[in-house]
């Protein structure tokens, strides 16, 4: 979702990788962020946490008039259904990230 945003062109691959993986493990509640993901990616938890917020807040409020071709492509079975998975209400991501 993020290739369809200009605000996130700005962003570091590898950055936009890493805290939509800690956005993830968080709205699965699979853990946090670990010593050996910290190490493997250069990227502390703290370091993610404005961008998985705004990722999260992307999810939230994204347009649903346009730009369907990616939502539609990921509410299929063969990608797990991945576009309709409930983003995490703001508070709660907040909370968590802190207790990271």
């Amino acid at each position: 979702m993020t290739l369809q945003e200009y605000d996130y062109a700005q962003e570091s691959p590898s950055k936009l990788a890493a805290s939509c993986l800690l956005l993830a493990l968080t709205m699965k509640n699979l853990g946090g962020w670990t010593p050996t993901l910290e190490y493997y990616s250069g990227y502390c938890s703290q370091d993610l946490h404005p961008l998985v917020k705004r990722l999260n807040f992307l999810l939230t409020y994204q347009p649903h008039d346009k730009l369907k071709a990616v939502r539609t492509k990921y509410s299929h079975k063969v990608f797990f259904e991945v576009a309709k998975v409930t983003p995490m209400d703001m508070l709660k991501l907040e909370e968590i990230l802190k207790s990271c």
